[in-house]
């Protein structure tokens, strides 16, 4: 499987002068991001040379973490954090019936309608996906 890096101005939630403050750092992609904050040290790091919140900078690592996925990318990584998934890691772990049922819960408080929900055969698509990478990265160590 194809990881996938995206623009950083792709990531959903990072208002444009953030990505500016971002960019000017030398990071214009996720995968940059990823390799700058990869641990919640160099996180601090970043946010303290940045200036901003390392909330903010922990918010971003766990969007460009989980939008790596190919079925999931920048458009569903944004719905996984609000559905309590902050990283590829966690969402390998995951059930996917009981994650298919917390986004629909969430579709349905926020927007009124499940029909926006992503399938359960998506859901369990992201989930296999993200064993495959977990796999992958720990036979690296």
């Amino acid at each position: 499987m194809q990881l996938c890096y995206w623009s950083i101005d792709k990531l959903p939630g990072i208002k444009p002068e953030e990505q500016n403050l971002l960019k000017a750092f030398g990071i214009n992609t996720t995968k940059q991001l990823l390799a700058v904050a990869s641990n919640p040290q160099t996180q601090q790091t970043l946010a303290t040379q940045l200036k901003l919140s390392n909330r903010y900078i922990s918010k971003w690592v766990a969007l460009a973490d989980l939008a790596r996925l190919p079925s999931v990318g920048c458009q569903y990584c944004g719905l996984l954090l609000h559905s309590g998934i902050a990283s590829v890691l966690q969402l390998s772990q995951t059930s996917f019936p009981r994650l298919h049922r917390q986004i629909v819960k969430l579709h349905i408080a926020t927007m009124q309608s499940k029909e926006l929900s992503p399938s359960l055969e998506q859901v369990k698509q992201w989930i296999e996906e993200a064993k495959s990478i977990s796999m992958v990265t720990k036979a690296r160590f």
